[in-house]
């Protein structure tokens, strides 16, 4: 195709947490670039997702949930957020059936002023009732100023089709931002320490989770093989003990589950080491913030 047709610009999925913005992007993309529990505030980082054609390229943007900040951790968060509303050629606000406006009334109205297309998506439709669609839309279109509202179920696979035509509709004319063989910006140490961190999120409960931070000491890729060290940061000393577990069982059973996600997604064999170390209110604190590559 002639270079001055081809499209390509960055579909940044902006909602808040846990209304299913990671699974619509792994599901548009047919790639589990992004890390999903039944968690709020999984996403930490701003993840880009690449979909390649011969006539396109969609730059989609996951990012972490809109939210009040109560931690420099949550500040980096938001920051992710705000840049992405600064660089989009089309913004999909993705919220479900059962969210509200409540704590996101800013970043809603820098939303409707960032002068770019946004289209409305209502997921988890699989779980409507009655006419809780109807007026789950009456409500949001009354807050967003948006040029489409598409009702989808990111779980099934429902309406993915209808998007990327919407998108491709209002993508701008421009080659493309980076190598078509490439699927994400990211490294490959990042999507390690990310699928370890999942595991964390859907094995531990309360503050764990949030608490702790996957950092890849050594990453070494052979022809065969993929030699990971990854350190796991909790910010008190008995929420090591938790993440060890008895006997080092949780830790185990962290590393079982994340080495078979890993070798699934760099299609090879893994040999990954995991160790547990106290970094004190790093969540709080700037400096070690941006040891862990929250620098926004």
């Amino acid at each position: 195709m002639a270079e001055n047709k081809h499209k390509a610009g960055f579909v940044n999925i902006i909602g808040k947490p846990n209304v299913g913005k990671s699974t619509l992007m792994n599901a548009l993309l047919g790639e589990r670039l992004s890390i999903i529990s039944s968690k709020a505030q999984t996403t930490r980082h701003r993840i880009l997702g690449l979909m390649n054609h011969e006539d396109y390229q969609i730059v989609f943007s996951d990012t972490p949930g809109m939210l009040k900040p109560k931690y420099e951790l949550h500040k980096s968060m938001m920051g992710f957020v705000n840049l992405s509303l600064e660089d989009a050629d089309v913004i999909l606000f993705v919220t479900d059936l059962f969210e509200t406006d409540e704590d996101i009334e800013e970043t809603i109205e820098k939303i409707n002023k960032a002068g770019v297309p946004v289209i409305l998506v209502i997921n988890k439709i699989d779980l409507s009732k009655e006419d809780q669609l109807e007026k789950v839309t009456a409500y949001w279109t009354e807050r967003i100023n948006a040029e489409m509202v598409i009702p989808v179920s990111a779980k099934e696979n429902f309406n993915l089709i209808k998007i990327l035509q919407e998108i491709l509709d209002r993508l701008p004319h421009h080659p493309p931002y980076y190598d078509k063989e490439e699927l994400s910006d990211r490294p490959e140490r990042f999507f390690a320490s990310e699928i370890i961190r999942e595991k964390i999120f859907t094995q531990y409960k309360k503050e764990i989770p949030y608490s702790s931070e996957v950092s890849i000491e050594e990453f070494d890729e052979e022809e065969d093989i993929i030699r990971i060290r990854a350190l796991i940061f909790v910010e008190r000393a008995s929420q090591k003990g938790i993440i060890i577990g008895e006997k080092g069982k949780a830790l185990k059973k962290v590393g079982i589950e994340a080495r078979q996600d890993l070798e699934e997604f760099f299609g090879k064999k893994v040999y990954l080491e995991t160790f547990v170390k106290v970094e004190e209110n790093w969540r709080k604190n700037k400096n070690k913030l941006r040891r862990f590559g929250y620098d926004q």
